[in-house]
């Protein structure tokens, strides 16, 4: 009985073999015969913060003359938001498992944070609506290729610049309406794993990649909203479908 299950794990590699053997790769649109070549993305993206809070955040807000504003908070936390990109692919090739790409992205992102009050009728999300370029430049390190496959890993640095976005938008609201605000550009590392599939015209590639903005994006701003926050960190989930 045992021999005959070894037996046939040896069959079917034997056969997995043959098969690969007689399979003729596809040719993936010729993309990794050329050393520069380009492409398009789609990106389905989850943000949220990672908030630092200042010592004293807990307490009741005030205005300038003393009125409290808003009462005592419980926390701040942020809710994953997703959000959508559609990017241009630039690829040039160092070596054979070696290139350097870049995928300048347009991304629509909605973020939230939640503000939780000891009374609960003062409970509020800001939404911080932003529309920004990424502006990345990564390295890929991929495997050999087997059949119509191959594996890699990428990593890199990018630029986050906010567009359409204005200073000044809520000027004209009280206080308990004011909004929570970014810096207008932000740099973030990012590193992910994907693979590469070849069909006979084109390759795709999906891939996912977790990213973290270096520094603070908080617009620091005297309202109910930003006074109590230290800091914002901006972690990000982003899966893509590259074709090439």
């Amino acid at each position: 009985m045992i021999i005959n299950r070894y037996l046939l794990v040896v069959v079917l590699i034997f056969s997995s073999n043959l098969l690969f053997a007689q399979h003729v790769p596809a040719w993936g649109g010729g993309a990794d015969q050329q050393d520069l070549s380009f492409g398009f993305s789609f990106t389905y993206v989850s943000t949220d913060f990672k908030i630092v809070n200042q010592p004293n955040f807990r307490n009741a807000f005030l205005d300038e003359n003393g009125v409290q504003v808003k009462g005592p908070l419980n926390s701040i936390s942020s809710k994953s938001s997703p959000a959508f990109g559609v990017g241009f692919l630039t690829r040039y090739r160092i070596t054979e498992h070696l290139e350097v790409r870049t995928t300048p992205s347009l991304i629509f992102a909605d973020r939230v944070l939640h503000y939780s009050y000891v009374d609960p009728s003062e409970d509020v999300d800001k939404k911080i609506q932003t529309t920004s370029v990424d502006i990345p430049l990564q390295l890929k390190l991929k495997s050999d290729r087997l059949g119509d496959f191959r594996a890699y890993v990428v990593g890199g640095l990018k630029y986050t610049q906010a567009i359409g976005s204005k200073k000044n938008s809520d000027a004209n609201l009280d206080l308990s309406e004011k909004l929570v605000k970014n810096v207008g550009g932000f740099a973030s590392y990012e590193a992910g794993v994907g693979c590469d599939i070849y069909f006979e015209f084109f390759k795709l590639s999906p891939e996912i990649k977790i990213s973290n903005s270096l520094g603070n994006v908080l617009m620091r701003e005297y309202n109910p909203y930003s006074a109590p926050l230290s800091r914002l960190g901006l972690h990000t989930i982003m899966f893509s479908l590259i074709f090439e």
